[in-house]
């Protein structure tokens, strides 16, 4: 039985909501973590490309391949990805740091691509990924579920190209990079 202060879900005793803690301190305690940075590809209903920065990613399983993102319900990649169920993912090099800011901005500016040079190469399944990136993966989703603001979306990969180089990083807030990861 739950105590005073908790409730029931799914089996598990967890604290009541006002004790949980705030976005604030949730923020600085997962900036903690350093992560690779990925820009997650969906192709639109018009033909086109959408892309998102991304480093709410990871692999789940080696057999079969499963890999997960997380993105926002208010994110335009979210719809396309329900939509669509197909996205690629792009693993970003360490001197890739200004596409990742062109993908983390929602009002992007169509010229701020042209002076980037962003190319997209398609994947065997026509699957629009990055062009020069450190790592690209075609997935098909195969499972989602909806968590708090985001939903995590499992995807079953279907093919990989893999470069040389060495990944962008991001801790607390910034992009960093890491000489000792070298190829």
């Amino acid at each position: 039985m739950a105590s005073r202060g908790e409730f029931l879900i799914a089996g598990f005793y967890h604290p009541a909501m006002d004790e949980l803690v705030t976005p604030d301190e949730f923020r600085a305690a997962l900036g903690r973590f350093a992560s690779g940075v990925t820009v997650i590809t969906v192709e639109t209903a018009e033909g086109g490309v959408h892309g998102m920065t991304a480093n709410a990613f990871c692999s789940v399983s080696l057999r079969p391949p499963l890999v997960l993102v997380c993105i926002d319900h208010l994110a335009e990649t979210y719809l396309h990805l329900r939509e669509r169920g197909l996205f690629g993912v792009s693993v970003l090099k360490e001197e890739q740091e200004a596409l990742s800011e062109f993908f983390a901005d929602p009002e992007r500016n169509p010229d701020a691509a042209y002076r980037l040079g962003i190319r997209y190469r398609k994947m065997r399944s026509g699957i629009p990924v990055l062009e020069d990136a450190l790592a690209n993966l075609d997935c098909r989703v195969v499972d989602a579920h909806s968590a708090g603001d985001h939903s995590i979306f499992v995807g079953e990969v279907r093919e990989v190209l893999v470069a040389e180089g060495t990944p962008l990083l991001y801790f607390r807030g910034r992009y960093g990079r890491s000489a000792t990861l070298k190829d």
